[in-house]
């Protein structure tokens, strides 16, 4: 086009030059601004060209008329989301998936009568693969005929493919979270609630818009404290997730077992993280699992373990024996005449019975020890640890003379039952636990064969020895009657004076049938049957009636050791037999002494404090027996009324030869002189004995570099001729 400029130029070179030269300017003008009209549409060809590309959305034109379709793309050698170019116009059939192909169409026509302001369209479309890919078209008319007809309809196209795939995830991600049954929860950096399933809803009784903003501390139990939530929170934040089981709180304040999964999921960068907490309650599912477990474990009528439980506990004690050199036991109680009891009183009250020994006999070996119930009325005791077979003794009578006492089997009914229990020892007897079982039954079998409420240890030759128990069972009940116990006394030399102040008295049996068995095998024997009562109160009389007799004889100053078994302590009333047996020998209080073992102390420590109180009220002194041998706690040490220590010979016999044993005793008479107590040493035989022990401090020592024991006669003669010849006396063979 020619300006105002233009024309006022043109004017004036007509007048100057003349109309043909006036001409030629005109055509060279038009020329000029054509060239320029073309070189800005050339431009904004371009900017379209960029923007399309900076978008990734191509170019189309579809002629309504010929119905063909070209499309365009701003570089025209490549293809960045794989929509080829169409450099001539194609049938729409050619490149529109045939199944989409009629809703394109129907949307296009809705478009052109007006129903909507714009054509849009997603549809699937060949890439340069010869893939089927998703594309959104959009577009307006752009051309009409004279009419106002339609002729041309231009617009852009997306590739969606990759969108409609996320799209589509998304879709049934959120199906799924809204029909699973975990309950899912997103938190924020600060363990906030963004945002919760239905499941978790349901499982909490929060909805989302009560919850959301709310921190996650709202669903905490008292079952933990709050140093255990903020650790599972502190782990979460550090290393990005968390898996393990907690207790939480529902809304009405119910409490319940969850398994939870959290995982960190990163925002853009720059953004705080987000985490997602996946919750199971397991309530009832470890409620189920227990039960189950419970059953397959456990006897339900005692809730003690089974034989299954039993089997790999007993497995499990023997690897560890196996492992660190020890022993292990296995006791088999069998209740005596359990039948005959169940039979009389009915099924009923033997469950009752059955469930009451249970009790008594866990109380009785300790929550540490495994008892077992494996049919009827058997049961089955593991001990581990076992320094020594004495060990197993040990509780195995602890265990009938806690059955000494009736049991209870409802608030009116008392029933007395005692048990016959079988020993055998890993690794001593077998090495497996079906061999122990087994040999331990046997044994119980031969308990009760020699009589019942005893037990006995299993070895080869058990037929042979438990008929020798039997019978020197039987002869022990005869042994008052026929005379034949009788007293020897070993003195006790004070280290300060060096004068003999006391002697020990100690029982022997010399059987007419059998002769002399040594009070290792029928103290035990007495007290298992119970005639050790009997046989205390004898021992007891006989030793005040031959102290008596000394002091007759000039040995006032003279005290009088007697030992005391636990039955005597814990059974009937002994402190009101050694009141009547002083009384009537004439012996003060104070002249004589009880001892019992610390074996004995330490394992009935509680009960037997009070029981001993009685005997200091009476006046007597109370001795530790084998001190260092039962692991004394010294709180009871302080706690029991005793005055006198007694060192186990083991520790004494090995003085110059074990430095252990020389510092345990020397620790020993330091700890009792601290406690005010007496110590006297027993078994010392040789000279350097003695000289250790009374550098030591040592108040009294007993054993064969003194006198070994001796009857009546001969020990009030030596006594009486100690002060006189001592140099003699003291270390002369005895």
């Amino acid at each position: 086009m020619i300006d105002r400029a233009d024309l006022l130029m043109l004017g004036i070179l007509l007048l100057v030059l003349g109309l043909g030269a006036a001409l030629i300017i005109v055509m060279a003008l038009r020329r000029r601004s054509e060239r320029a009209y073309v070189g800005a549409l050339r431009e904004r060809e371009e900017r379209l060209k960029l923007a399309l590309w900076a978008t990734g959305e191509h170019y189309w034109d579809y002629d309504l008329v010929a119905d063909k379709l070209h499309r365009s793309q701003p570089d025209e050698t490549v293809s960045a989301d794989g929509l080829p170019r169409l450099p001539q116009r194609v049938d729409l059939a050619q490149v529109i998936h045939p199944d989409d192909l009629p809703l394109a169409r129907e949307r296009l026509r809705k478009y052109l009568e007006g129903a909507t302001p714009m054509f849009r369209s997603e549809h699937r479309v060949l890439d340069v693969h010869g893939d089927w890919v998703w594309i959104r078209a959009r577009g307006r008319v752009v051309a009409r005929d004279a009419d106002g007809g339609v002729r041309r309809v231009a617009g852009t196209a997306l590739n969606i493919t990759n969108d409609r795939h996320v799209e589509r995830e998304r879709r049934i991600a959120s199906a799924v979270l809204r029909h699973m049954n975990e309950a899912v929860t997103v938190l924020d950096s600060d363990f906030r609630f963004v945002s919760v399933n239905p499941a978790f809803t349901r499982m909490t009784g929060y909805e989302d818009e009560q919850i959301a903003g709310r921190g996650a501390d709202l669903l905490d139990s008292p079952q933990h404290d709050q140093a255990f939530y903020r650790h599972v929170r502190d782990i979460a934040t550090r290393q990005g997730r968390f898996s393990g089981e907690m207790w939480q709180r529902r809304k009405d304040g119910e409490e319940f077992l969850c398994a939870i999964e959290t995982s960190v999921v990163q925002e853009a960068e720059g953004e705080p993280p987000l985490y997602v907490a996946v919750l199971s309650d397991i309530t009832q599912q470890k409620r189920t699992e227990q039960e189950l477990r419970y059953l397959a474990n456990f006897d339900t009528l005692t809730n003690l373990p089974n034989r299954t439980l039993l089997s790999e506990r007993l497995s499990r004690a023997i690897v560890r024996a196996r492992r660190e050199n020890n022993r292990v036991a296995v006791l088999f109680l069998d209740l005596d005449r359990f039948k005959d009891i169940n039979d009389s009183l009915g099924h009923a009250a033997g469950d009752r019975i059955l469930r009451s020994a249970a009790v008594r006999l866990q109380q009785t070996v300790g929550q540490h020890h495994t008892v077992a119930r494996l049919s009827g009325d058997e049961f089955t005791v593991v001990l581990e640890n076992l320094d020594s077979l004495a060990d197993a003794d040990r509780t195995a009578r602890e265990i009938i003379m806690a059955f000494e006492a009736p049991l209870i089997i409802d608030e009116r009914q008392e029933i007395s039952i005692s048990p016959s229990i079988g020993i055998s020892v890993y690794p001593d007897h077998g090495q497996v636990p079906t061999e122990l079982l087994k040999q331990a039954d046997t044994a119980m079998y031969q308990a009760k064969a020699a009589g019942r409420r005893t037990f006995i240890r299993y070895d080869d030759a058990m037929d042979v020895s438990i008929r020798q128990r039997a019978t020197t069972a039987g002869a022990l009940r005869k042994v008052i009657d026929r005379g034949e116990l009788h007293l020897v006394y070993q003195p006790r030399l004070a280290l300060a004076t060096s004068r003999i102040t006391g002697v020990e008295a100690l029982l022997r049996w010399t059987s007419l049938e059998h002769g002399e068995i040594p009070p290792s095998v029928f103290i035990p024997l007495a007290e298992e049957s119970g005639l050790i009562l009997e046989i205390g109160e004898w021992v007891l009389r006989e030793a005040c009636l031959t102290l008596q007799r000394w002091r007759q004889h000039g040995l006032a100053d003279l005290s009088i050791a007697v030992n005391m078994s636990v039955l005597q302590l814990l059974r009937g009333n002994f402190p009101d037999v050694v009141r009547r047996v002083l009384a009537d020998t004439g012996i003060p209080p104070s002249a004589l002494e009880l001892e019992l073992t610390e074996s004995v102390l330490m394992a009935n420590a509680v009960q037997t404090a009070n029981k001993l109180q009685a005997f200091r009220e009476i006046g007597v002194s109370l001795a530790i027996d084998d001190f260092g041998t039962g692991y004394s706690s010294l709180a009871y040490l302080k706690r029991l009324p005793i005055t006198t220590i007694k060192i186990d010979k083991e520790f004494i016999g090995d003085l110059s030869r074990d430095p252990d044993d020389a510092a345990i005793t020397s620790t020993v008479i330091t700890m009792a002189h601290s406690l005010g107590l007496n110590v006297v040493a027993e078994g010392v035989e040789t000279e350097a004995q003695f000289d250790f022990l009374r550098a030591k401090g040592c108040d009294e020592v007993q054993g064969f570099w003194v006198s070994a024991p001796r009857d009546a006669h001969e020990c009030m003669s030596f006594i009486q001729h100690w002060g006189r010849a001592r140099t003699v006396a003291v270390g002369a063979p005895p």
